[in-house]
């Protein structure tokens, strides 16, 4: 999945010019930030390389590179640990700001900086364990390179160090000393409290998992610590102060959950969905739909809507798919006279209808959390959306029923025919993607890189649009968001692990076997407490840690695997893009440069038509499961 960011730093007042330590230390953060930028953007590229040439030497000459799959593994977990250096560096850790952006300035600041402070303590904590896993991987050897493992394993300490150095940095250089000093202090005290209570936790049994994975989590995620870090050190207190369990199993699965192959897919289609806008292939889609429906009553909404399931399903990414929309058809919208709230409202509500739509990074991180065939998740995504759609597309017509066409430019049916030209080579890129898959060219991973190298050729030789100075920014960003949602990823994996270590999991299952109403009673709660979980955590979290432990229980009650990755996913979305704790919305209002109340009113019909859409879903299994 792939979320919108938001800023970790955004309330920080910068050091004063004269500070002097404030001054050294942002020399010292440009320098370190330019070489680990450049480093990501060329593992990004590398990564490119190695699974297309894998592609290639397996279905064009019949010579698989045995080595390919272990040098794309060790370069992954390196690429996610600088990735989330460079995501920390530049404010895009995922985090729930909804309580911080409401308080007063000098309290805003001061949380900020105790933000950066819990993290910074996690990370110097973890880093000994971290060491010590890298050392006892140097005795396992890679079968076809024949390297130690130690040198994928290094990059979790040398990662962790990074992050340390540049959470360091950003204190010093986003408030004065004395701020930053006054929140180390309070971390500080904190986890000493939290140490001497040891004995305390020791008697309180298995009341411990409200402390730590209810109040230190939700303690942490309202104060505006990333959710990373949130769900590592509530893992990691737990683990230390209640357990006998050594810290270097926390490492062993937080690695565990950072190197699923298939989890590759998620930069190169974060990558992908960049390529899509630079080229001019998002543009060129969408001025073909407008023309088309250009002199319907709200017809540009209808072309958003389409336009969000067309690229939706070639990046993968909401981010791009938003960011390369918008720009286009927002202008010419507003001529027509719609209003910046609906704009923004509608482009929110379909960012949560096409999370079903492979490949939606989503549905390949619920794959590799459970188990489930990536290619039935994606086969089930694309029925579903359309239902969704179809309901956005009730509310469309109710809302511009009497819109005034008169001023509406007419495309004749040569002009239309024109675009339609120009557009195809962008229209096939789906259909490319879905039959190197069904003909079993290559992976849902390697598929990406296909995608890739398609994107390149068609902006470079048909559509003469390729700006190769946006090439390393584009690099870097995808390193940083995929970053971001990989360290998530790993720590929920851990804290996922301490809570099915700890009985949970099973008085969960006995609990949710038992709700009145079998699978529809299991349904039920299943929608509402997703949708809550989709406003807190995100999608990817919430996803990794209940995902384990909620799937087998579906399975028992009698909800096809499938569906129920339907019904979930698209309640996380209504929950991710509704205001007001949505961080999804206030991305979209970012990206569309609209004032977050102004979408806040025309936002509830939408969400009220997904949820209508959702039920439909719910309720009818054949519409997910049919084309399996």
């Amino acid at each position: 999945m792939s979320h919108p960011a938001t800023p970790a730093l955004a309330g920080l007042s910068p050091a004063p010019p004269d500070n002097a330590l404030a001054l050294l230390a942002r020399g010292v953060d440009r320098g370190l930030g330019a070489i680990v930028e450049t480093a990501a953007a060329a593992l990004v590229l590398a990564e490119i390389v190695v699974l297309f040439a894998g592609v290639v030497a397996r279905y064009v000459f019949h010579q698989p590179l045995v080595w390919s799959d272990e040098l794309a593994s060790l370069m992954f977990l390196w690429l996610s640990m600088l990735g989330a250096v460079v995501a920390l560096r530049r404010g895009e850790h995922m985090r729930m700001t909804a309580f911080i952006n409401n308080v007063r300035p000098g309290l805003r600041v001061a949380l900020e900086a105790f933000a950066l402070a819990a993290s910074l303590a996690f990370l110097l904590m973890v880093l000994g364990p971290a060491y010590e896993y890298a050392e006892e991987e140097a005795f396992i050897t890679t079968p076809a390179m024949e390297l130690s493992n130690a040198w994928r394993a290094a990059a979790l300490p040398v990662g962790m160090g990074l992050m340390a150095v540049v959470a360091l940095l950003r204190l010093l250089t986003q408030t004065s000393w004395q701020k930053a000093l006054a929140a180390v202090a309070m971390v500080a005290g904190l986890v000493l409290l939290f140490w001497l209570c040891q004995p305390l936790f020791k008697s309180l049994g298995k009341f411990n998992l409200v402390i730590f994975f209810v109040l230190v989590v939700a303690g942490t995620v309202f104060a505006g610590v990333p959710i990373a870090f949130s769900f590592a050190l509530a893992t990691f207190g737990y683990l230390a102060l209640t357990t006998r369990t050594p810290l270097v199993v926390m490492v062993g699965r937080l690695d565990e959950g950072m190197s699923h192959l298939i989890m590759l897919a998620v930069p190169m289609f974060i990558f992908l969905g960049s390529l899509i806008e630079m080229t001019g292939m998002a543009k060129a889609m969408i001025q073909f739909l407008a023309s088309l429906l250009g002199r319907v009553r709200g017809g540009l909404s209808y072309v958003l809507i389409g336009a969000m399931y067309l690229v939706s399903g070639i990046s993968g990414s909401k981010v791009a798919d938003m960011a390369a929309i918008a720009p286009v058809l927002f202008p010419e919208m507003k001529k027509r006279g719609a209003k910046e709230g609906d704009l923004v409202a509608l482009l929110s509500a379909t960012g949560a209808q096409t999370e079903t739509i492979p490949p939606s990074i989503v549905l390949i991180t619920i794959g590799s959390v459970t188990g489930i065939s990536i290619a039935a998740l994606f086969t089930g995504g694309m029925l579903p959306a359309v239902v969704l759609g179809a309901a956005l597309c009730c509310v469309v017509w109710w809302r511009y029923r009497k819109e005034d066409l008169s001023g509406v430019e007419r495309f004749s049916g040569k002009q239309i025919g024109r675009l339609l030209v120009i557009a195809l080579p962008a229209l096939a890129l789906p259909f490319v993607i879905r039959a190197a898959v069904v003909e079993g060219i290559a992976t849902a991973t390697e598929v990406s890189t296909i995608g890739v190298v398609y994107s390149v050729v068609v902006g470079l030789f048909i559509y003469r649009c390729f700006d190769w100075r946006r090439l390393k920014p584009m690099l870097v960003e995808t390193a940083s968001l995929s970053g971001a949602i990989m360290l998530i990823v790993g720590c929920a994996t851990g804290m996922a692990w301490g809570l099915t270590q700890s009985g949970f999991s099973s008085d969960l299952a006995k609990a949710m076997t038992t709700i009145p109403g079998g699978s529809w009673g299991f349904l039920a709660i299943s929608i509402v407490c997703f949708i809550v979980l989709g406003s807190v955590l995100e999608g990817i979290p919430a996803i990794v840690l209940f995902g384990p432990l909620l799937f087998p229980i579906a399975k028992e009650v009698g909800v096809h695997e499938v569906h129920y990755a339907m019904v979930v996913i698209f309640a996380m979305g209504i929950g991710l893009f509704a205001p007001p704790f949505g961080v999804g919305y206030y991305g979209a209002c970012a990206i569309s440069k609209v004032n977050p109340n102004e979408g806040i009113r025309p936002i509830g019909g939408y969400m009220l038509a997904l949820f209508i859409g959702l039920l439909f879903v719910a309720a009818i299994p054949w519409i997910s499961t049919g084309f399996l």
